[in-house]
């Protein structure tokens, strides 16, 4: 029996394949397995390979590795993507019947399972049944019961009423059946099952999710892949809280929709990628010199410009730090795996209020459509806080007038964080422009004013870098002489690539790195290590050059920017080719 499964379902965008892999994720995780799943998908409606992979284990699994043990390939192109993937002991289920797979042969030594999945889903009762037809036949192959199958149909067709559960329901045991009836072997599978319970969700989800959580009561956005889902979770959940979503005309419209609500007392935030991030710029800087809290999520992807919309990339990070005109204040979180998705935009929403200032939180298209398990205590709803900074009321609000009973709004303070005053607070009223201000919010050029205000939001960085919690996470041996340093979605990856390393004799020290801005200073870490080696996905090292700025130390690189996530077992050979003596890996494919 394999320590873990690797499965995946492949053919053309249009022929459900993403719905099928979440049938068959679901599934699993509510029989108490582990779930990692990856996907691949052409930015168009129709047409084009795409594909889901589902990786599970009884055991916590992090990353996606270079095994594929089963496959349902509905097309020729499916079994050619994933050729390097496949091995001789890999079983490729497929419908000979349909002309693009009739002269189909499995390759090697891997076996070819052909199963008449369309004309057993006309059977059930229609042939756009026949993905769930191979569902069933997987259940076959893998060993896995398909009675947990069941709930995941009922949930995915329960709305669609009873006899489309009941059909579905028929067309995987059919397609089970068939397996069992026609083909003599034996599965070297047995999917083991458990009594745990697990929460499947992906980063864009619990983005979603911990918006909530944190009090967001109004959402603006345009639809932007990678960064739709954030929307779309939040949409018919947050009306439930008192909130809206608007999709708004651009992602013009959608920040200075979100700007407004934040103005008028509201949690607001609104997410897209770096397409977006360009248009919203000017914006920013708006949100940042009139001290508005904001929440900006950049999903990020491949590019420039439009560059290639559903793919891997964590090419955003030298905009998100330095992009507008002048010098703007912002902090940059980075959460580095799905479940600090959650967490991290909590704290983005009580960072923004508390310090009156534009949060970046910045994840990518790996952990956007990534989907993984999680016990449900891992979202704690009761640990969360809510901190909304320095907000006057009718009893506090007269130490922040002046002589004549104006409130200001930018007043000039120590720590740079100015007394804040929510719509209706009696002596509250004011202005704010993107013009240079005085305390009061209104229009100056005095240079005096000029300095003390550039100098007053500065200071709200120093004040938080000293008062709040900017650590790495760490993992491996704390005393190996080799470190590697990476951000966003990389964790996961690593942190197996340092097992497989480990085993192979080589000892790491991993920092993983949430904050971008501020950020921790990593060097003592690099002063301490022989070999320091940084780990991201883009062409030029950005957030190596950052390292190498804090740390005035030169850093090997393992780069890639091909449009797909590290997998486990390529980085950990990466790691140890970095270490063989070259300055810099580019990882080509």
């Amino acid at each position: 029996m394999s320590e873990d499964l690797n499965w995946a379902v492949g053919g053309e965008a249009g022929d459900g394949i993403d719905s099928t892999g979440k049938i068959f994720a679901q599934a699993l995780s509510r029989a108490g397995r582990h779930v990692f799943t990856s996907k691949d998908f052409a930015s168009r409606i129709r047409g084009g390979y795409t594909a889901y992979k589902v990786r599970t284990s009884v055991d916590r699994i992090e990353s996606v590795v270079d095994r594929l043990d089963i496959l349902i390939a509905l097309t020729q192109r499916t079994v050619e993507e994933n050729l390097d993937e496949l091995h001789d002991d890999s079983i490729v289920i497929y419908d000979g019947e349909r002309s693009m797979m009739s002269d189909f042969e499995a390759p090697g030594e891997m076996r070819g399972l052909d199963v008449p999945l369309k004309r057993l889903a006309e059977d059930a009762g229609g042939a756009i049944m026949r993905n769930i037809v191979a569902l069933g036949a997987a259940c076959a192959v893998s060993g896995f019961k398909i009675e947990y199958l069941d709930e995941s149909l009922e949930k995915r067709f329960g709305n669609k009423g009873e006899a489309i559960v009941e059909n579905n329901k028929t067309a995987a045991r059919l397609g089970a059946e068939y397996v069992d009836e026609e083909y003599d072997f034996s599965t070297p599978y047995d999917l083991e099952t458990t009594d745990n319970d697990y929460v499947l969700l992906n980063g864009d989800e619990a983005i979603g999710m911990g918006a909530l959580v944190a009090g967001c009561r109004f959402y603006a956005g345009y639809p932007i892949t990678p960064a739709t889902d954030v929307m779309e979770y939040l949409k018919g959940r947050i009306e439930d809280y008192g909130g809206i979503v608007v999709q708004a005309e651009d992602e013009l419209s959608a920040i200075n929709m979100a700007l407004g609500a934040a103005r008028a007392g509201a949690r607001s935030m609104t997410a897209t990628s770096g397409p977006g991030i360009d248009l919203m710029t000017e914006t920013f800087g708006l949100v940042a010199t009139s001290e508005t809290p904001l929440v900006i999520c950049n999903v990020m992807r491949s590019g420039p410009s439009t560059g290639m919309p559903t793919k891997q990339e964590q090419g955003d990070l030298n905009g998100m730090l330095y992009g507008g005109h002048g010098e703007i204040p912002r902090f940059v979180l980075a959460p580095t795996t799905i479940s600090e998705c959650f967490h991290k935009t909590i704290e983005a929403f009580n960072l923004a209020e508390k310090y009156q200032i534009p949060v970046y939180l910045t994840g990518d298209l790996a952990l956007a459509v990534t989907e993984q398990t999680f016990p449900p205590e891992e979202f704690d709803m009761d640990a969360v806080e809510i901190d909304r900074g320095k907000v006057v009321d009718e009893g506090t609000i007269d130490e922040w007038q002046n002589e004549t009973g104006q409130f200001k709004p930018h007043a000039v303070t120590d720590d740079g964080v100015s007394p804040r005053s929510f719509p209706g607070t009696g002596g509250g009223a004011h202005m704010s422009t993107g013009l240079e201000h005085d305390e009061l919010g209104r229009r100056t050029e005095d240079t005096e004013m000029r300095i003390e205000q550039v100098d007053k939001r500065e200071r709200k960085v120093e004040t938080a870098r000293e008062a709040e919690d900017w650590s790495y996470r760490e993992f491996g041996d704390p005393d190996a002489d080799t470190l590697v340093v990476s951000w966003g979605s990389n964790e996961g990856a690593m942190r197996e690539a340092i097992e497989r390393l480990d085993a192979d004799g080589t000892d790491i020290r991993f920092v993983s790195v949430p904050y971008i801005f501020p950020r921790p200073d990593l060097s003592a870490e690099i002063e301490a290590a022989e070999e320091t080696i940084v780990v991201e996905c883009n062409a030029t090292g950005q957030f190596a050059d950052i390292v190498e700025h804090d740390a005035l130390s030169r850093v090997k690189r393992v780069n890639k920017y091909n449009g797909v996530r590290f997998k486990a077992d390529e980085l950990a050979e990466e790691i140890e080719a970095a270490l063989g003596g070259a300055a810099e890996a580019e990882v080509e494919a």
